[in-house]
Parts: structure tokens; C-alpha cells; sequence
């Protein structure tokens, strides 16, 4: 019996976001309304929009001891995140600097701040949180030696999820653990080098690397799933995108919950891109993120 449905490890932030009619290009300064702060951060945003959905979930990251960090800690445990796991001190807490234009696109800058801090000997002392967990999510926000010592610290059976933004590159030992690796089409194109702009190829190209299984996120044109039996199109949800911020991160949380519960993956696909089109329709990051009875009320 697991204790918690899906363990995040990853990075918290606090967001710092400006709305501006376009985003600056380079040596250009633009005026944008005024700046509004929210708890973010990758993976504490996969930690909240799980529990939101009512998966029982826990966090370890690290988070600074400073006024950013106890809005984290707030966030994280009305939403009812287990935050047993989230260390604090090292050094002040990663923050995001976030521009957000009318059509809800994004710009994001992190300074990771004590998310580098989170070390492979803290995934070390945490071992019982992994035991206790079904489902272990990840990002690169935190240093990608932790990542690689969660893979080596996967309990048998435990299914690992993988959403590698910022994107570098891969050893082969984490790629054979991602199942499924979550990439959006700029996240694809970074890890294949550009080799192909087609999102199927790029779907079966990554698959060639060595994960178990791929999931191409298109953004408004749905996502494509990849495994051993071929790639398939999950249709996109239709809605009036308000913020993009943290969308991602809903949509990998949902993922590995329902994989976590038995769903096929395009069908636990589906279910995520359900829970992506609710949270783009609000601002902010866990904000926006919504709850299963607001999933299902959904239209279509």
C-alpha cells in the first residue's frame, strides 16, 4: 500500500509576474502593469495541481528561509501537498521573472536560488518518501545529478515521469526511467538538436533514446503519445487561453496521477490536456489550477 499517489521532486519558486502588451526583444525596455507574486515553480506546481485533483501527493525541493519560501509552505499545504520533504535554508528561494502578454503567452527567466541547492545526498535521506510513493515526477529545475540519483533510488515498480525543462541533455540511465518523458516541441527540438521540426518524428526520435514512452505536448493542437505500439493524436480541448503559465506542469501532474491509477497512456493524456485547458483559462500558476469536479464540468 503507498502512502501518497505521486511524490514530486523538484524545484518551488516564488513568481514574479508583469502583464505587458509584447514582450521585449532584445536591448528593449517595454512598461507593464504592476507585478504580482505568486507561489510557482515547476515542481511545486505538479505538487498542487495533483493534490488539487485529489491525488495525495508530496513534495521534496528546498525553499529558502525567507518570506518567499513560507508563501510556498502556505500554498503548498492548502492544498493539501505533504510537505514533509521541503528543506529549508542553503539559500534564498528560486524565484521566476515571468512576462505575460494579451494572448497568454509567456517569457520566463529562473534564478534557481536554493532549488540548486537540492542535492543527491537530500534524495538520499528522503528514500522512505520514495518507498511511500506510486508515481516520482521530476524536472531540471533542480541539479541534474539529483535527478539522475532519484532514477538510481526508484524503488521496483515505481513509475517515473520526466518533464525535462529547462532542457539539456540526458544520460541514457535517466532516459530507460522515463515513462513516460513529457516534452513540449521547443523542449524536443533541443534534445533531438534540431533534427526534426515534424512532431510525430520527433515523438518516435525521442522514443529511440531510450524511455519507455514520449508524450509531445502542442499546445493548443493537443499532445501527441508515443510507445512501443506507434503515436497517436490526443485531440486538443478548445478554450480562450487567458495565461499559459504553469500549464505544462498541470498537465504533467494529471498525467502521471491517472497513470498512476492504471490508465492507458493516451487516455491519461486526454484526462491531462482537460486539466491544462481548465488552468490556461485563469491567471497565475497553482491559481489556476483546478479541481477534478471542475475537470469534469468541462464541456466536451
Amino acid at each position: 500500500m503507498y502512502d501518497y499517489d505521486l511524490l514530486v521532486v523538484g524545484s518551488a519558486n516564488a513568481d514574479l509576474v508583469v502583464a505587458v502588451e509584447r514582450r521585449p526583444g532584445a536591448g528593449e525596455t517595454v512598461l507593464g502593469g504592476d507585478l504580482a507574486v505568486h507561489p510557482g515553480g515547476k515542481g511545486a506546481n505538479q505538487a498542487v495541481a495533483a493534490a488539487r485533483l485529489g491525488a495525495r501527493t508530496a513534495l521534496l525541493a528546498r525553499v529558502g528561509d525567507d518570506g518567499h519560501g513560507r508563501l510556498l509552505l502556505d500554498s503548498l499545504r492548502s492544498a493539501g501537498v505533504a510537505t514533509a520533504g521541503v528543506l529549508t535554508g542553503g539559500a534564498p528561494t528560486g524565484v521566476a521573472l515571468i512576462t505575460v502578454d494579451p494572448s497568454g503567452d509567456n517569457s520566463i527567466v529562473v534564478s534557481p536560488g536554493a532549488n540548486a541547492r537540492l542535492t543527491p545526498e537530500d534524495v538520499r535521506a528522503a528514500e522512505p518518501l520514495l518507498r511511500a510513493a506510486r508515481v516520482v515526477s521530476a524536472q531540471l529545475e533542480i541539479p541534474p545529478e539529483t535527478v539522475t540519483e532519484v532514477v538510481r533510488r526508484l524503488p521496483e515498480g515505481t513509475r517515473f515521469v520526466l518533464n525535462p525543462s529547462p532542457p539539456r541533455p540526458l544520460s541514457p540511465e535517466v532516459l530507460a526511467a522515463c515513462d513516460p518523458l513529457v516534452v513540449n516541441e521547443h523542449e524536443a527540438r533541443v534534445l533531438l538538436d534540431g533534427s526534426t521540426e515534424d512532431p510525430a518524428a520527433q515523438a518516435r526520435a525521442l522514443l529511440a533514446l531510450g524511455p519507455r514512452s514520449v508524450v509531445v505536448t502542442l499546445g493548443a493542437e493537443g499532445a501527441l503519445v508515443c510507445d512501443e505500439s506507434g503515436v497517436r493524436l490526443v485531440p486538443p480541448v478548445r478554450v480562450s487561453a487567458v495565461d499559459t503559465t504553469g500549464a505544462g506542469d498541470a498537465f504533467t501532474a494529471a498525467l502521471a496521477w491517472r497513470l498512476g491509477a492504471g490508465a492507458p497512456l493516451a487516455e491519461a493524456a486526454a484526462h491531462a490536456a482537460r486539466v491544462g485547458a481548465v488552468a490556461v483559462t485563469r491567471r497565475g500558476a497553482q491559481e489556476s489550477y483546478p479541481t477534478a469536479d471542475e475537470v469534469a464540468a468541462l464541456p466536451g
